[in-house]
């Protein structure tokens, strides 16, 4: 009986942590979204959007590595992106720690199963993100 409850309060330990993890990730990304909407208005005020031809090859901030060189330079787009990469990440944060939680708790077929989602995700992310 004793184990029961020490993995049931472990277990409620996890979710809580987890659930502070994702309520963080969000809000973060949603500030740092904000910031570089507002950064992004205030220097591009004259500027006039053409939506009528899409032509992708004018999206500067397509790569990580882009949005990083972006945000050296304190560019709106790039700090936009940067919270939507925040985003992006929050939820293989969280893949990330229940593996960790997981393999406290010696349920290793769990720990197997997260390990696969977090190579699914991050391998259909790779070509995404890098290219």
């Amino acid at each position: 009986m004793r184990t029961t409850r020490k993995h049931s309060s472990s277990d409620k330990d996890i979710q809580v942590i987890l659930g502070t993890l994702l309520r963080i990730g969000v809000i973060a990304a949603m500030t740092v979204v904000f910031i570089g909407g507002i950064l992004y208005l205030v220097m591009n005020s004259g500027q006039v959007a053409n939506y009528s031809v899409f032509s992708p090859e004018t999206a500067h901030y397509s790569s990580v590595t882009a949005v990083f060189a972006g945000l050296q330079s304190m560019n709106g787009a790039a700090i936009i992106q940067f919270g939507v990469l925040l985003l992006i990440f929050t939820p293989i944060t969280r893949v990330l720690f229940s593996v960790f939680g997981f393999l406290a708790e010696r349920d290793y077929m769990y720990v197997i199963i997260g390990l696969f989602v977090l190579v699914v995700i991050l391998f259909s992310l790779s070509n995404k993100l890098v290219g």
